[in-house]
């Protein structure tokens, strides 16, 4: 079955946050009042997204009546031209119509950890930060990059990235799995082709985490010097932080704040929404193998990126693919996400 747009569901949601944001007070709890307006803003998009295009059906339908009474060349290419668009605007907003599943709608954090092989693997886990990033730029996505360790020659060790905007996870959630590359080795003097694996892990960010409660026993606690971006500063207190959750192996680390009390405030946020995330999964029977269990290796990747000896990426679930190997890296995935999302309605 196909997503479903209810036009008006989402008129009731847009003036139920309205009236809440109308309530005497409102602004008394600055963060929930600021949450309001992100979900106030986003509702309006989807509302006048799909009101531009219910005009442009009608224009296009406008134009069909003139081409009916006037053989004009010119009237039948604008009408082509808007057909056109309005192909391409109402895929996508198909696309918006199936972002209807739990915790779609959620900002989340996603995390890049390279696999075995060293300076290759961490320098290939560094071009997928870049293409997400750049993904997250073209897309309108808003992030802030938590905590980044750097490899010792090149490349990243772990990145982990705070994701905002209109349905983050969503989209988003296509991505988690292990993504191989082929490729000549920059790194290799013989001029040989090297196979690398990264693993990519998407965890909601979840509201109601009240539920959840960390014994002081179950985790270990460390501080340390941070290494990462942060202005003047950042570098001279043992500001970062780590938290590892011995039952469940989860590791955290923060260091994009200057107080270390804020990095663990946020850490222990992110701590609690993957431990939500993995009750969640225990509940639906659906056990998340990619963290901590799964092998970042051969025959497990859900993506294959072969830049040698031909050009090609191909998603192995969907059987999407391109040639066009530079596009991708640059960020232009959306069609892989759209295929999978299709995929799984």
């Amino acid at each position: 079955m196909g997503g479903h747009f209810d036009l008006d569901k989402c008129q009731s949601e847009y003036d139920d946050l309205q009236a809440k944001l109308s309530e005497p007070n409102i602004w008394d709890d600055r963060e929930r009042a600021n949450e309001l307006n992100q979900k106030l803003a986003v509702v309006k998009k989807v509302i006048d997204r799909f009101s531009g295009l219910k005009e442009k059906v009608f224009n296009a339908l406008d134009l069909l009546d003139l081409i009916k009474l006037e053989n004009d060349d010119e009237i039948y290419n604008g009408l082509v031209n808007e057909l056109e668009v309005l192909s391409s605007e109402i895929k996508e907003l198909e696309i918006s119509a199936l972002l209807n599943n739990e915790n779609d709608e959620n900002n989340c954090y996603l995390e890049i950890h390279p696999g075995a092989g060293g300076t290759e693997a961490q320098d290939w886990a560094d071009m997928l930060f870049r293409m997400y990033t750049m993904f997250f730029d073209k897309f309108g996505f808003k992030y802030e990059i938590i905590d980044k360790q750097s490899g010792e020659e090149a490349g990243i060790k772990s990145v982990l990235i705070h994701v905002v905007g209109d349905h983050p996870y969503g989209y988003l959630k296509s991505e988690i799995g292990v993504h191989r590359l082929v490729r000549i080795s920059p790194f290799n003097a013989a001029g040989k082709r090297q196979t690398s694996f990264a693993a990519v892990n998407v965890t909601p960010e979840f509201d109601k985490l009240d539920d959840i409660v960390i014994n002081d026993n179950d985790v270990r606690i460390d501080v340390y010097r941070s290494s990462g971006n942060g202005g003047q500063g950042v570098n001279t207190t043992d500001s970062a932080v780590r938290i590892t959750h011995m039952p469940s192996g989860i590791v955290v680390t923060v260091q994009n704040e200057r107080s270390q009390l804020k990095n663990k405030e946020i850490a222990f946020s992110i701590l609690k929404s993957k431990l939500y995330q993995l009750e969640v999964e225990k509940r639906n029977k659906e056990i998340n193998n990619l963290k901590g269990n799964a092998n970042i290796d051969f025959g497990s990747q859900i993506r294959n990126y072969v830049l040698e000896p031909y050009s090609l990426v191909k998603d192995v679930r969907t059987e999407y693919e391109t040639s066009n190997t530079s596009k991708v890296l640059d960020g232009d995935i959306y069609p892989f996400i759209d295929a999978y999302l299709r995929m799984k309605r």
